[in-house]
Parts: C-alpha cells; structure tokens; sequence
C-alpha cells in the first residue's frame, strides 16, 4: 500500500515538474512572452558578454558589474559543453539541467527511511512560481551545489564541506550551509577546497578578486527591505533618483548611505545571533544543519541592501531540503517563503514598473513581500533556537549524550 502511494507521489510529482518546466521553457525561448521586462536579456546581453571576455582567459576587469568570486566563471562559461546551440540557448538548457539535478537529489533524499518526498514538493512548486527569471541566472546552478552539499551533510562531512566551499567560490552565500557543521573535518574540508579554487584561478586567470572592489558605490536596490523607506519617502518630496547602477535598479541620493549601513547593521546583528545560537544550541538532530543553513540564508536575504529575484531560488531550495525531513518545524516558514516567492514573480518582471514608479500597487508588493520575508525569518530562527537550545531546569544535571545521539549529529 505503501509502495503504491510512493509510486503515486513519483509520478504526480515528476508529471507536474515536466509540465511546469516546459511552460518556462516556452517563456525563456519566447515562443510565448512573459509579461513585464525581458528577464532573458542578462543572458544574451550580460552572460554572454562575460563569456566573450572569460574565454580568452581574463575576467571582465574593466566592468563594475562582475561582482561575482571566480568559479562564477564557470557557470557563464558552461553553455559552451551544449556547443551546437547559441549562448542564450546553451544557458537556458544548462539551468534546466540544474533545475532536474536538484529535483533528483530531493526524490533520492526523500525515499530514504525517515525522510519524506515534501521537499522534493516544495522545489516542484517553488521554482515556476518565481517565473522564467529562474532559467535567466546561473543561480540554479549555485542551489544545486548547495542542495547536494546540505544533502551529504549528515552523512559525509568531507564531501559537504568541499561542497559549501566550492558553492561560496561560485556566489558566497553557501559558505553559510556550514553555520552549523559540527565536525573538523567539514570546516577542514571546506577551508581547503576554497583556497585550492582560489589559488587556481588567481594563478591562472588576471583579476581573479577584482570583484572585491566592485561595489564601494552601490545605493540601496529597489526591492530590498531598505528600499521600503525611500518608496515611502518619495511620496513625500524626496528627491533622490531611481537609477541602474552595478547591474540593478536602485535608489541614489539623500540619506541612501545611511539605510545602507543600516541593512550591514542588520545584518551584523544577524550574523551575531546566529554565533549566539552556536554557542547555545546543545541538541543536534539530522534535520537541524538544513533548518539552520535556511534560518541564516534567510537572515542575509532579508536584510541585504540588494533582494534580486533571484535570491528566492536560493531559500526555496533550502526550504526544499529542510522538508526532506520529517521532523524539520519549518513548515510554516517554509509556506511564508512560497507565498513571498509568488509575490516576487508579480513585482518582477510582472509590475516592475510600478515598483520603480513607488506608486500604490508597487510599493503594496514591496510591503507584502518582504513583510513576508521577515515574518519567516523571525519564525524560522525562534523554531531553530526551540528546538536546539536546551534550557536548564534548577535541580537537574542535562543527561550526557549516548553513542547513539553523538552519530546522529550533523557535520
């Protein structure tokens, strides 16, 4: 009985990927044109620019918009394996590669005893409600390698680490999978793989790290958290502009600068409770390295003074492995991120001119997505701090952890 409502789940799950996904392939090839922005044009314009550049053994060292650490070469540089397409093609081909990658490990993670095929649900739902702008960033790629890496966590630390490493040389964001990595041997991992990646393309293409100097001008990105205050502000006489500065649409002008270091502070304060919690939390469960690395991924989103589109990917892949748990308690954060990334799709591209414009039915997406963001990242971080910080009861010594217990902890 058992084996046939698997068997069922299978086939319900793998038919409505297929559907979804050739629906946003349709989008990407144009043979029917999603409303708003041409969201493919980063490929055929940017992407493919870098290519240009990165094939003849540099990086785009003159153009402020390469703000990426050097594997991200990699990814711009992968459509060349499907040589018998054009550049825009080629990527859009190796996205959806990536995008069934991560749909394969989720269904072997969630067949496993103890797991569940949820997560693998949360990924078939998630990816097309954040529209084609998933198959026009190489940011499905970089979930991919996050996915695997949360995915061989438990199990093989080594293997998780040289994965989170080589995921933060591609977008650094996945140097945050190792928030809660317990064992040496990930860390060991993770520091060797990085710098091996780093030495090699430092020794053999110039500009490896010119990105570090890329971004001492940014402003404050439209979409973010911190664009709230001026989209308000506007409405009051502020007169600072809109502009695309270093690859984004953001706010330039009066008192920018402030919100900016406001949103580092926020995220320094992030970064402060999550130490907290690793100082704190004494009870580590196979599901908690997946619920913390969500939990921290979540925190830098939401108070980045840049929220592309394209982040949503990022959470609702680790959303995706939290739920191949049964015991995960991220259910609830996990539903708020689905509904804010179907709310991102209709602020970008769907009505991104009324989000530039700051009128009435932008600046409401704004407030509900990010609002959204918020609640499930104050959610996801109070169920991560429940169910892993142990309190002390007057009078009673903690029991020490059995050999049994010490095998479950997560690397």
């Amino acid at each position: 009985m058992e084996t046939t409502g698997t068997r069922r789940s299978l086939a319900w799950l793998l038919g409505v990927w297929g559907l979804t996904r050739v629906v946003l392939l349709l989008f990407v090839f144009k043979v029917y044109v999603f409303p708003g922005p041409d969201v493919t044009s980063d490929v055929s314009v940017i992407y493919q620019g870098w290519y240009e550049v990165l094939r003849t053994g540099t990086f785009p060292l003159g153009d402020v918009t390469w703000q990426y650490p050097p594997a991200a070469a990699l990814p711009i540089l992968s459509p060349a394996l499907v040589f018998w397409l054009d550049y825009p093609s080629a990527f859009f081909v190796v996205a959806f590669t990536a995008d069934l990658a991560v749909l394969l490990l989720l269904l072997y993670a969630g067949l496993r005893p103890g797991r569940t095929l949820r997560g693998a649900s949360v990924w078939v739902a998630g990816v097309p409600l954040l529209g084609p702008t998933v198959y026009a960033r190489y940011d499905v790629m970089v979930t991919a390698v996050a996915v695997a890496a949360l995915l061989a966590g438990t199990r093989h630390p080594r293997l998780m680490g040289a994965l989170a490493a080589f995921g933060a040389m591609l977008k650094v964001w996945p140097v945050l999978l190792l928030v809660a990595a317990s064992r040496r041997r990930a860390w060991l991992s993770a520091v060797l793989t990085a710098g091996a990646i780093a030495a090699l393309f430092a020794l053999t293409m110039p500009g490896a790290f010119a990105f570090l100097t890329f971004q001492r001008d940014r402003g404050t990105e439209v979409e973010s958290l911190g664009a709230l205050v001026f989209h308000v502000a506007r409405q009051y006489g502020w007169d600072g502009q809109v502009l695309l500065n270093y690859g984004s649409v953001e706010f330039l002008g009066p008192y920018v600068d402030v919100v900016s270091t406001a949103a580092l502070v926020l995220s320094g304060l992030a970064f402060g409770w999550l130490l907290l919690w690793r100082l704190r939390a004494r009870r580590f469960l196979p599901h908690t390295l997946a619920d913390a690395a969500f939990v921290a991924v979540l925190m830098f989103v939401t108070t980045s003074r840049v929220i592309s589109p394209q982040y949503l990917v990022w959470l609702v892949g680790l959303a995706a492995v939290c739920l191949c748990f049964r015991e995960s308690r991220m259910r609830l954060p996990v539903a708020l991120v689905l509904a804010a990334s179907f709310v991102t799709v209709l602020e970008f591209p769907l009505w991104f001119s009324h989000v530039v414009a700051s009128d009435p039915l932008g600046v409401t997406l704004l407030f509900l997505r990010n609002g959204l963001l918020v609640l499930a990242t104050l959610l996801a971080a109070r169920e991560l701090w429940r169910s892993t910080v142990v309190r002390a009861t007057p009078g009673v010594v903690p029991a020490q952890p059995t050999r049994a217990r010490e095998t479950s902890l997560p690397s």
